[in-house]
């Protein structure tokens, strides 16, 4: 298959062959990914403090 037919068939499959999602089904994920973020945010600070403090209660016991 030559270059310039795969960019042809690779452009018409996209403009017409893919479900593109609509603007609404977007934002939708959208604040579903922002979420998701911030809970994952969260969740990773929490382990990292309870971390922290715990190895600063370890050392404290060989100082």
């Amino acid at each position: 298959m030559r270059i310039g037919a795969y960019i042809k068939d690779s452009f018409n499959e996209l403009l017409h062959k893919v479900t593109w999602p609509t603007w609404d089904e977007l934002q939708n994920s959208a604040v579903v990914v922002a979420i998701a973020s911030l809970i994952i945010a969260l969740i990773v600070y929490i382990m990292d403090t309870v971390f922290s403090e715990l190895m600063q209660l370890f050392y404290s016991f060989f100082s």
